[in-house]
């Protein structure tokens, strides 16, 4: 009998500390809550989104508040009597009307709000409610650009104090997350679940010791979006990995380092180097583990955009010291050397020669154009020189002028759609919805003067943004191929503002083919791949030029 009360007793506590163990909640989830509701409220609640609160003052006192708790009640209780503390929200009659819009739903997910492992019935009844009945018309925090519309940031204070408190450390993670959360069309491709980066980065922002880690730490989650339009520079970043470099530059070719070109220096330096150069190891390390150090801190949407910025910031060479050692490999001989690194400020400017021309004709029949200097009023001559060729070459291995609408113009003789965009619904935020057919319908109708020839578009890891929407538009002409290797994977106008101070940015619109294939992170596949060798580096030859030209006279 005693035995039998005694193993009734310990059921009985070992229950109660299971429940009280169920009922706490860490800090982590605390502020992973914090981060999402404060989001949510600052976006939804008709109150709050109007600007009628110092909205930054109020998460610094609730993570405070929400220090001194630890249980699932009192965070709950804290919850609810913040929101009660706003006002009554009235029902949004604008909220049941149904429009005709086309949704795209990848990236909405308020699933989180009915999460009974964090939130009492009470918290999620009023969350439920404030997204049925959301803020319309304006927002304090963002707006919709009248033309573009994309997002605008408005009225978020910037703070610029050196490491700043943990809790304005953590004020500046929110911030960015939830903007990421409701305004980053290619959220739903990112590889981290955004929700996940949220769980990974509160700890790293907390427990950072100084102004140039944190700022490393913030690089990182920029990172996480994994697009190529995203960006962030602060000075600490020259702190944590060097200001010095090797004043060369460089290209993958064959899957090996190769160096294209030797700048000039100020102080007279003497460089053992040469073009064609392959480099395979920098301070004792290969590529391939230089390479994996930086993937974390340079934003991309693929690894080929990856590599790509890592060279175009100098990375490879990036160091705090006055040289650098390397291993190369020169006429199949490998060689150990030291070589100086000196500051930008030493390298001697390369001078243009000559002036590159908006476009020629070359083997008496065949035109290229230089997509990268065309102007909107240069079209018309363009096409007037180039009509009667073989073939026309447009290089878009650069950033285009917003030209290919007026070029459509002239070399087709039908209209064709060639993309589909997507919006944020500024009604509901966090879905987004497809714009209008009519307004990417590019080309002309009954067009007698149409062009007769072959279309070749060259493109390599530089052809990004406007380059890619400008290949897509140039995609729809019946006789063109797309020639060269994988482009940047950011497609769609870039979304501008602040975070810590200092500029950041994300894709903010998506960009589609009228079938429905994503551009983002995959970039525009060329229909014949063409990648540079050592060779062909050596030899100063364009590989991907002289491949136009084969196609364009063997059909192949």
């Amino acid at each position: 009998m005693k035995k039998t009360i005694l193993m009734i007793l310990i059921t009985f506590f070992i229950g109660i500390q299971k429940n009280l163990a169920q009922e706490k909640l860490t800090e982590n989830q605390k502020l992973e809550t914090l981060c999402k509701v404060w989001g949510f409220l600052k976006y939804y609640h008709p109150f709050v989104a109007k600007g009628s609160y110092n909205w930054d003052n109020q998460l610094i006192e609730k993570i405070k508040e929400s220090e001194k708790i630890d249980s699932k009640k009192q965070f709950n209780k804290l919850l609810s009597s913040w929101i009660e503390r706003f006002g009554k929200v009235e029902i949004c009659k604008a909220c049941e009307e149904q429009n005709d819009k086309k949704y795209f739903l990848k990236n909405f997910d308020l699933s989180w709000t009915d999460d009974e492992k964090v939130f009492s019935k009470d918290v999620i009844e009023k969350l439920n409610f404030i997204e049925e009945n959301r803020n319309q018309g304006e927002n304090y925090y963002v707006k919709q650009e009248p033309i573009t519309k994309q997002l605008k940031v408005t009225n978020e204070k910037d703070y610029l104090e050196k490491f700043p408190t943990k809790e304005f450390r953590l004020l500046e993670l929110f911030r960015y997350w939830n903007l990421v959360e409701y305004f980053f069309p290619y959220k739903y491709q990112t590889d981290e679940n955004w929700n996940d980066v949220l769980k990974e980065m509160i700890p790293k922002f907390i427990f950072t010791k100084n102004e140039t880690e944190y700022q490393i730490a913030i690089l990182e989650l920029v990172t996480k979006t994994d697009d190529s339009h995203a960006r962030y520079y602060s000075s600490e970043f020259e702190t944590f990995f060097g200001k010095n470099f090797l004043p060369t530059r460089v290209k993958f070719a064959e899957d090996k380092l190769v160096i294209t070109e030797v700048f000039n220096n100020k102080i007279n330096l003497n460089y053992n180097l040469q073009v064609g150069d392959v480099i395979t190891k920098i301070n004792g390390k290969t590529i391939s583990e230089v390479i994996e150090f930086y993937k974390k801190y340079v934003p991309a949407s693929n690894n080929t955009i990856k590599i790509r910025n890592i060279k175009n910031f100098n990375y490879f060479f990036r160091t705090k010291s006055d040289s650098i050692n390397l291993q190369i490999i020169r006429n199949n001989e490998t060689l150990d050397t030291k070589v100086p690194s000196i500051n930008n400020k030493d390298i001697v400017s390369q001078k243009k020669t000559e002036d590159t021309p908006k476009w020629k004709i070359i083997d008496d029949d065949i035109g290229i154009v230089n997509m990268g200097i065309l102007e909107k009023l240069d079209v018309e001559k363009m096409y007037s020189q180039l009509k009667n060729t073989k073939a026309i070459i447009f290089d878009i291995r650069n950033y285009p002028k917003g030209t290919v609408h007026n070029i459509m113009k002239q070399i087709m003789d039908e209209k064709k759609q060639f993309c589909d965009f997507i919006l944020p619904d500024f009604t509901y935020l966090g879905k987004y919805y497809y714009e209008s057919k009519e307004n990417f319908i590019i080309g002309n109708e009954n067009n007698s003067n149409y062009y007769k020839g072959k279309v070749a578009i060259l493109v390599n890891e530089s052809t990004q943004s406007h380059a890619e929407f400008s290949t897509m538009a140039l995609q729809v002409f019946p006789n063109s191929k797309v020639i060269g290797s994988q482009t940047a994977g950011a497609d769609g106008n870039v979304s501008k503002f602040n975070i810590a101070g200092n500029l950041t940015a994300f894709t903010g619109l998506a960009v589609f083919y009228p079938d429905g294939r994503e551009t983002q992170r995959i970039g525009i596949v060329p229909d014949i791949e063409v990648k540079p060798t050592i060779k062909g580096i050596k030899e100063g030859k364009d590989e991907v030029l002289e491949r136009a030209l084969e196609y364009i006279k063997t059909g192949k």
